[in-house]
């Protein structure tokens, strides 16, 4: 009887840290992404308009002549000039829906501005 309980008090424990190891594992963790931003002249394109929650760095590409921006969750990129020329901009960002827009006058009411949705 005393090997049977050894046994069982063993399986119970292994059972248990089994689980220690495994719960963490299944936890939602912020995880950080990237996402590229294409630029051109007056329109923005985004080939992943999604993201879990957690930090998210956009990469600009200005493909376009004019200069400029990326803006979202109130942060934004300097304003870059065209020609290929780039930006990075990293934010933290929780579940929902975030607007983007290029701030330079005009280019958002011509058509640069998108939803960018956190899951």
């Amino acid at each position: 009887m005393t090997r049977t309980l050894q046994r069982a008090a063993l399986a119970g424990a292994a059972l248990m840290l089994a689980a220690l190891v495994a719960v963490p594992a299944l936890a939602r963790q912020d995880v950080a992404v990237s996402r590229k931003v294409i630029a051109t002249d007056l329109k923005f394109s985004l080939a992943n308009k999604t993201a879990p929650p957690g930090q998210v760095t956009f990469l600009l590409n200005n493909k376009g002549k004019l200069p400029h921006d990326f803006k979202i969750a109130g942060k934004k990129t300097p304003r870059i000039a065209g020609g290929g020329r780039n930006a990075t901009l990293k934010v933290t960002l929780k579940r929902g829906k975030y607007t983007y827009i290029c701030t330079v006058p005009g280019h958002a009411a011509a058509g640069m501005k998108g939803v960018f949705t956190v899951r």
